[in-house]
């Protein structure tokens, strides 16, 4: 393999610090209801495994909690972190997946935001947070989403998943269909509201990747989170996601509390061309959950940088293939790829790309050609690399061309 130096420096990385092992570290308003009592999901976690800790740059917050993770939206950097594969309870975080799901159904017309939804007893029994729908009434399929995005209404998560899948179990075995679907494997739901049970449990990690998909596949629907209160049945609600109040920059995502779980909170802010996404799971009350996710917000805001570098289909280099119809295949990034960096450091960095050898046709869009590698030429590191991928289809070809190119194959390498 060679690496092969691109001239047009467009590219930039993280620095000073990177993934360590360390010592263990030791919504808004609520509805004045007990939080339930059951098991907290900790068993599924090894304690003789080491407390992952995540510091791309000096200068964290000390944050008291079982697991967080401050993330950059759009390069998808792990900027500051401990244990965020930990696996923990999430409360009514639950209701993101939910939520995702039932975007699916709107999406692809299976249901309707004016569908009229009839409340059944298991919901109108829910316990927790409550929209307080009434048993046999029909609600509109929008205010209920509404209830349990801006309320975290149980009642009105259960309500809708019966609406759309006919039982909450048939409900939940999508949900975790999807969660694999999106690459998140430590985590498992039990039900659809978050309400504690054994094997009903996720990660920081994994709540990143949801948030993720959520916002990129459905942003008509991601305003809701912002919407800071809720009116249903003469009873008015507030969202329970304190930083909505604090910062204008704030606009999600969910809060989630159990007295197993503690005080939970999903942030993203956008502040610029840089939004920014902190979980923060199992803190000591809702004032600490807030608090100490503004912090993280304000330290990535205050210490970090997003810089696209290049556009989705940009050709980084034409790449020889052997045996195909054609001898070359442009390559570069299918989608749009950003990095964050530290801020300062920009002018320090300089991208390169790392070739596969001896390429064969055939080839489709989207294979590994390579990798894109960036470095920091002051400190002498990688910061950060990508697959290189090509972004043609390239077929076989004739018998002559698979002879020939066999032999100048040989003598090439």
């Amino acid at each position: 393999m060679f690496i092969r130096i691109l001239k047009p420096l467009l590219l930039a990385g993280l620095l000073a610090g990177g993934v360590v092992m360390a010592a263990p570290e030791s919504a808004a308003p609520s509805t004045g209801e007990p939080a339930p009592k059951d098991m907290s999901t900790a068993p599924y976690n090894d304690p003789n495994i080491p407390p992952e800790i995540i510091a791309m740059a000096p200068g964290v917050p000390e944050i008291e909690a079982k697991s967080y993770l401050l993330v950059d939206f759009q390069s998808g950097e792990e900027l500051a972190g401990i244990n965020p594969g930990m696996r923990v309870e999430p409360a009514s975080i639950t209701k993101l997946m939910t939520a995702y799901l039932i975007y699916q159904d709107l999406g692809k017309g299976k249901v309707k935001l004016e569908d009229e939804v009839l409340i059944s007893e298991k919901a109108w029994k829910m316990e927790g947070s409550r929209m307080f729908v009434e048993l046999g009434k029909k609600v509109s399929f929008e205010k209920l989403l509404k209830g349990m995005i801006i309320q975290s209404g149980n009642d009105a998560a259960m309500a809708l998943a019966e609406h759309v899948a006919g039982s909450e179990e048939v409900f939940v075995q999508r949900m975790n269909q999807t969660a694999l679907e999106l690459g998140m494997q430590d985590t498992r739901y039990m039900n659809v509201t978050g309400w504690p049970a054994n094997d009903h449990y996720t990660t920081a990690r994994d709540i990143v990747r949801l948030v993720e998909a959520l916002v990129n596949d459905f942003p008509e629907y991601y305003k809701l989170y912002a919407q800071k209160e809720f009116s249903y049945n003469n009873i008015k609600q507030q969202n329970r996601n304190r930083l909505l109040w604090r910062d204008a920059t704030v606009d999600g995502l969910k809060t989630g509390h159990t007295e197993s779980a503690g005080y939970c909170l999903v942030a993203s802010a956008k502040r610029d061309n840089m939004r920014l996404i902190s979980v923060v799971l199992g803190t000591k009350s809702e004032e600490a959950r807030a608090n100490v996710s503004q912090q993280l917000l304000e330290y990535g805001f205050r210490t970090f940088e997003t810089h696209k570098l290049y556009g989705a289909g940009a050709v980084l280099d034409n790449v020889r293939v052997w045996k195909g119809e054609t001898t070359q295949v442009p390559a570069g990034v299918v989608d749009d790829l950003f990095v964050s960096i530290v801020k300062g450091r920009y002018d320090q960095l300089k991208g390169g790309i790392q070739l596969d050898k001896g390429i064969d046709a055939p080839i489709k869009r989207g294979d590994e050609l390579g990798k894109v590698i960036i470095t920091d030429q002051e400190l002498g590191k990688v910061v950060k690399e990508t697959p290189l991928l090509a972004l043609e289809d390239v077929s076989e070809g004739g018998w002559w061309r698979q002879v020939m190119d066999g032999i100048q194959k040989l003598f090439a390498d």
